[in-house]
């Protein structure tokens, strides 16, 4: 080859290696066990550890069994489901999502929780191939799931979690919560007969049953509130006069009884004795 042509060649080769994108480079799940997937760059930013332990959530204990028995069976590589945890609102279904998985990871070191938004589910079946090669068992954390968005979302979720050709990738979990067992949003269920087709309306609730484990959260009554303020209240070191009455008087205030107005009566009365609590 003619020199120069040779040296044109080259530098040719040089500029086209100046302006091509960098090779992709998997991003490292060492450093953090929890994640928040940022759906605009793709890319897994690490969160600290939760730090409400299992322990102090209180009332729930059939369910917390349900959770950490799967959690356990995924992190050994056996049999497990995919779960839905579905009640009344403010009932506790993220926290012990959230507080199960760091209980069961502590023994697990490759466990890793990814939360994603509910706005993502249509990104589902590409983050879970995303996932497939990786040496970790990822839980994918999915709160306040609703199908908002149609039959297009329900048939990307049954996408991720019946994996088409290849099967559902074997180190990933999907944990959704849910105000509603079958995850239509109230005026999606109430209106399906006039503004949908039935074929949508059975795609979006036969989606419930992709999921294995169903863990249900009923109303909390008022002993089981109780117990949860008291909880927390000895847990942190908070004594207060009339704690029961203060805390009924709260509830009755937010007009509901759930794990979550018991965490916000604590908030409050931590800030009245000058108490820091963990976020």
């Amino acid at each position: 080859m003619d020199p120069d042509m040779r040296a044109a060649l080259v530098r040719i080769a040089e500029a086209l290696e100046r302006v091509a994108p960098a090779a992709h480079t998997p991003q490292s799940f060492d450093g953090s066990r929890l994640f928040r997937h940022d759906p605009a760059t793709g890319r897994f930013v690490p969160a600290p550890d939760y730090e409400l332990f299992i322990d102090l959530l209180v009332g729930v204990e059939r369910q917390k069994h349900a959770l950490l028995q799967n959690l356990e069976r995924f992190a050994r590589g056996v049999g497990c489901n995919h779960v839905l945890l579905w009640g009344v609102r403010g009932a506790g279904k993220s926290s012990l999502a959230k507080a199960a998985f760091m209980t069961v990871a502590e023994d697990s070191p490759l466990m890793r929780l990814i939360e994603v938004d509910r706005d993502e589910v249509t990104a589902l079946p590409a983050l879970f191939e995303t996932l497939r090669p990786l040496p970790e068992r990822f839980v994918i954390l999915c709160d306040d799931l609703s199908f908002e968005a149609g039959a297009a979302a329900a048939k990307a979720l049954k996408s991720a979690l019946e994996g088409g050709v290849c099967g559902p990738p074997r180190n990933t979990l999907l944990v959704a919560t849910s105000n509603r067992r079958h995850l239509m949003a109230r005026d999606s269920a109430e209106n399906h007969g006039a503004i949908a087709t039935a074929e949508d309306a059975e795609e979006e609730v036969s989606v419930s049953d992709r999921f294995g484990l169903w863990i249900g959260f009923p109303p909390m009554d008022q002993g089981a509130y109780l117990r949860a303020v008291r909880t927390y209240a000895d847990h942190f070191g908070l004594g207060a006069e009339d704690l029961d009455r203060r805390a009924l008087q709260w509830a009755l205030q937010r007009g509901a009884r759930s794990g979550r107005v018991a965490w916000q009566f604590i908030r409050e009365l931590a800030g009245e004795l000058g108490v820091s609590l963990p976020a």
